[in-house]
């Protein structure tokens, strides 16, 4: 597995304030998830930016990560953005790592308690083009492993009966506002992340 992490070190409060404008502007924003803006405003969500540089570094801090969000309330936690500004760059190597996550959530037997999604800054779903904006619904200004209650999701689709619209209605409020809209937002990373290669390309076809 190719790490292309810098030995750099990112100052973490640049590293979170990034993310949390891309959960304001962007999944608040555009409501791309409307069960963002509740765990926000009540100030549960935690935020952890990861000093891994490679796929075990991460391992251990995404084990650590699943293992305090079980333990504590809710109430105190609802859920927890691990932010990796170091490592898994290239998208391929991320995804891979994703099916990893996923095995760790079973080995510590958390599986239906808890579950990892994902978001990437050269995040591509198969068949588009790199600089295509519905890619943009997966993107994050850094590589970000999102770990999420099994009871929130359920609480929340019930409060949404319609939550499987919600991928539709995200793909047309993109197509819509095109590829220099979402650029406009300025949600990207201020750190050097490989996202800046897709903003660049975007920037030339303007």
């Amino acid at each position: 597995m190719t790490d292309t992490s810098t030995e750099l070190s990112y100052p973490e409060d640049i590293v979170i304030a990034d993310t949390v404008r891309w959960l304001e502007k962007a999944v608040i924003g555009l409501n791309l998830c409307p069960f963002a803006k509740s765990v926000h405003v009540k100030g549960q969500i935690h935020y952890v930016v990861s000093q891994a540089t490679d796929a075990e570094g991460v391992a251990m801090d995404l084990h650590r990560e699943l293992e305090a969000l079980a333990e504590i309330s809710p109430e105190k936690r609802d859920t927890t953005l691990l932010i990796l500004p170091h490592a898994l760059q290239e998208f391929l190597d991320f995804n891979d790592f994703t099916e990893l996550a996923d095995d760790l959530v079973e080995e510590l037997d958390l599986g239906g308690i808890l579950q990892v999604a994902s978001f990437h800054p050269m995040f591509q779903f198969e068949g588009t083009d790199v600089d295509d904006v519905t890619n943009c619904t997966n993107r994050a200004p850094y590589p970000t492993l999102h770990l999420i209650r099994e009871d929130s999701i359920d609480k929340a689709v019930e409060a949404f009966p319609e939550a499987e619209m919600i991928y539709e209605r995200n793909m047309q409020v993109l197509q819509e506002m095109g590829i220099e809209g979402w650029l406009d937002l300025d949600v990207g990373a201020r750190c050097p992340v490989a996202n800046r290669d897709v903003d660049a390309t975007a920037q030339e076809k303007k």
